[in-house]
């Protein structure tokens, strides 16, 4: 057994720069002078096997499967089991661990602040960049996506359209987005306008290299399309999965348009296009029914994998990778079985792109680009990947991790199992009892490199208020940390000033009371709400029948928790606030910001805190 390495250093990121030196001179023909563009599309939901080119027998994708054939594909390409982490892995380049990212709710979403992006390199080198669809890395200053080097961005809010961030009323038809930050009405069902967006952007900036992320919503749930895509699965599968089967064609359609505006502006030859999801199908309301005590899929085509969405096996986290650039040889319908993942990508893109200004930047990912280019000799294939399952609000050693080399699968869910991928891509075998060695070896592995990306996980993303960036400010219960009911928001105040709080339980733009349910029916008798911030407490009575509790504060600037909740008529039920919003007014009183003492979010937080896991977006 080899002696375990890092899968990328500096000095081993700079070896490889250096060794692709002169092959990179003459990737790119020496006719064509502009720099090429990118095109990365990312499906949300999507499983390694929802794709007819990868043998599903129920969907088909023509225009997928003609990507799959001109394309070069990595058939051994993992990301994390679930949303943001494997965002921001692939958008950094380095763990999600690293990138402070291992939930998708409760405030560990948020991409940590000041680490460097696909979209930030690419900015810098000149490069028009765009977001089209699903952020999921935080809905406030600094974690927006035009905060995090995007030039241009249409998004909805939080994991899924109709979740508490995204605009009250979304259902996926005639939607309202956050266009560069602010609200904005855009005709057409959501995925559609994801894809004209796009291509418009494209069209507007066909003369200048551009980078195009269109991180798709689709086929993530609520499954929610025309009828006409559901219709051709009705009684071939389950009603759940036909809707979803109808979502997975109706990417397949999108695609082709954008493909076909490509091809017509002639920009096909010179656009790096790269298509992958980013993770397994959901077993809850996805793609796949699941036994949820063996793991092994009852329902729905996972190419032979056991697993799903979160479900800590191959296809939770095994998804399919193709990526064509014409101009530059990569194109053929190959197959690259080298073990591979999203933090490779960007490093990828930076050598292929011939991006410069970032020798600096450390990466956990390296380049494919020997692969690209068929020097073997050049890569090291001895190499070992980790993905991880956390969704709590502190990561837990040995929790639900999979250590990846090419030929092993160390899985821990209860205690260690491992399969020998090779021989037994299904995972049916478990032969942790006749390899000890083997699970010695990769163990000490995964505990090398916990030591190593744990560092920084007792820190908290914080969301700023007051701030010139983005004033007034909307804290959604969605990135909210949650103690026995109450919520708590950490967050950074960008200045000494006065500051308008209004609590709300449903956001302004349904025009809800306080004391109404989800289906608008006054019902819930609240009586008063509380906010805390640092030494200042106060508490107003409500009326159900008003939209919020307002409260002026005056505040240092600093790290602090916004704490608040409603509390309940003749009991001592308690209600997080929905929404909070946080506007600066201007100077405030003197003596009261010296007499404010802000609160520690991590006294605040650990008070009574028992680690709980939630298994849903």
């Amino acid at each position: 057994m080899t002696k375990f390495k890092y899968i990328l250093t500096v000095l081993a990121f700079g070896q490889v720069l250096i060794g692709c030196k002169e092959e990179a001179k003459t990737d790119v023909p020496k006719t064509e002078a502009k720099k090429p563009n990118v095109i990365l599309i990312m499906t949300d939901d999507q499983g390694y096997g929802d794709l007819g080119s990868l043998g599903s027998p129920y969907v088909k994708t023509p225009n997928l499967d003609k990507f799959h054939n001109e394309s070069v594909r990595f058939t051994d390409f993992h990301v994390d089991p679930s949303c943001s982490p494997t965002r921001s892995a692939l958008l950094t380049g380095n763990y999600s661990a690293r990138a402070g990212v291992w939930h998708t709710i409760g405030g560990r979403s948020l991409l940590k602040e000041g680490m460097v992006t696909m979209a930030d390199v690419f900015s810098d080198n000149g490069y028009k960049t765009a977001v089209f669809g699903k952020w999921h890395l935080g809905e406030n200053y600094p974690f927006r996506p035009n905060d995090r080097g995007f030039q241009e961005a249409v998004v909805h809010g939080g994991g899924g359209i109709g979740q508490s961030p995204d605009f009250w009323g979304n259902d996926y038809y005639d939607d309202t987005y956050k266009h560069n930050g602010k609200f904005q009405k855009y005709d057409g069902y959501c995925n559609t306008v994801w894809f004209t967006e796009a291509i418009d952007y494209i069209e507007k900036n066909k003369d200048e290299p551009f980078f195009c992320y269109i991180p798709t919503n689709l086929p993530h749930a609520p499954l929610n399309v025309d009828e006409k895509y559901v219709e051709p699965f009705k009684g071939k599968v389950s009603e759940r999965l036909a809707k979803y089967y109808g979502m997975v064609e109706k990417i397949d359609e999108d695609v082709a348009t954008l493909f076909r505006k490509v091809a017509e502006l002639g920009l096909d030859e010179n656009t790096i296009i790269i298509f992958m999801t980013d993770n397994g199908p959901c077993p809850w309301f996805g793609g796949v029914e699941m036994d949820f005590e063996t793991g092994f899929v009852e329902e729905g085509y996972t190419a032979g994998m056991r697993g799903a969405k979160i479900w800590g096996y191959e296809n939770a986290h095994r998804v399919p990778f193709f990526i064509r650039w014409p101009s530059a040889g990569i194109q053929g319908g190959k197959d690259i079985d080298a073990l591979s993942a999203h933090i490779d990508v960007l490093p990828t893109l930076i050598e292929l792109c011939g991006l410069k200004g970032a020798d600096s930047l450390k990466f956990d990912g390296r380049s494919l680009k020997p692969l690209l280019n068929g020097k073997m000799n050049q890569w090291e294939d001895d190499r070992t990947i980790f993905v991880h399952n956390q969704r709590v609000e502190y990561p837990v050693k040995d929790k639900e991790y999979q250590v990846i080399t090419k030929d092993w699968r160390l899985v821990n869910r209860e205690e260690k199992e491992l399969y020998n991928i090779k021989q037994d891509g299904g995972q049916k075998v478990n032969v942790v009892e006749e390899n000890p060695e083997v699970v010695e070896e990769l163990y000490k592995r995964y505990e090398d490199w916990w030591q190593d990306v744990s560092v920084g996980f007792d820190q908290y993303a914080t969301m700023y208020v007051g701030s010139e960036h983005e004033n007034p400010v909307t804290l959604y219960s969605h990135d909210a940390h949650t103690r026995k009911g109450e919520k708590i928001w950490t967050v950074n105040v960008a200045r000494d000033g006065r500051y308008e709080v209004a609590v709300n339980r449903w956001p302004n733009e349904s025009g809800k009371s306080i004391g109404e349910n989800g289906k608008g029916d006054l019902v819930d008798r609240i009586v008063s709400a509380s906010l805390k911030v640092g030494n200042i407490e106060q508490t107003v009575q409500v009326d159900g029948e008003m939209n919020s509790a307002k409260f002026v504060v005056d505040l240092k600037a600093g790290v602090t928790c916004f704490q608040s909740a409603f509390r309940f008529k003749g009991n001592d039920k308690v209600s997080g606030a929905g929404f909070v919003y946080v506007d600066y007014l201007g100077d405030g009183d003197a003596q009261k910001i010296n007499e404010y003492v802000p609160s520690v979010p991590d006294e605040v937080l650990r008070k009574g805190y028992e680690q709980k896991v939630v298994l849903f977006d």
